[in-house]
């Protein structure tokens, strides 16, 4: 997570970021979120307990806003992931 966290907003050391970097190895955290894709095509190429592409606003451990980008013909979000980008959750998160 530090590594992609570099990457992504230029520190891994999550000093005076906003933006909380956090794994989920076994995915625990996915499944109690009900966010584990059970669509059967990742596991048909060997992708399994893949997460759905979402994103969430937590303030203080409260859940302010959900966002999935999914469709029946695109399950994990990658044609049209507009839902849970930066643009989409700020917009959310001003309302």
């Amino acid at each position: 997570m530090k590594a992609w966290a570099a990457d992504q907003i230029g520190d891994a050391t999550y000093a005076d970021n906003i933006v909380s970097f956090m794994g989920d190895p076994a995915g625990e955290f996915t499944k109690g979120l009900g966010m584990e894709m059970t669509h059967p095509g990742p596991p048909s190429v060997g992708i399994i307990g893949r997460s759905k592409r979402f994103a969430m606003h937590v303030v203080n451990g409260e859940v302010k806003y959900v966002a999935v980008s999914e469709s029946e013909d695109d399950p994990a979000g990658d044609s049209d992931p507009t839902d849970t980008l930066h643009d989409a959750m700020l917009d959310a998160i001003k309302k």
